[in-house]
């Protein structure tokens, strides 16, 4: 084995350990919070999409008026 693949092996050892020690670190959420947490962005997004759809309807009908 060449000294470039020990190298190569104990950065990945190294980076590997690292990664593991950061996601100990991690506060996971429980699953109420998840559950939670995506109905909340459920309802931002359908909101988001109401408020786009009265938009377009209004400049559409908007143009058809101006363009007639």
């Amino acid at each position: 084995m060449a000294k470039g693949d020990t190298m190569k092996e104990w950065r990945l050892k190294r980076f590997w350990d690292e990664t593991v020690a950061e996601m100990k670190k991690v506060a996971w959420s429980t699953k109420a919070e998840l559950v939670r947490y995506t109905g909340v962005v459920g309802v931002a997004v359908a909101l988001v999409c109401v408020l786009i759809w009265i938009c377009d309807t209004f400049f559409a009908r908007l143009f058809h008026l101006i363009l007639r």
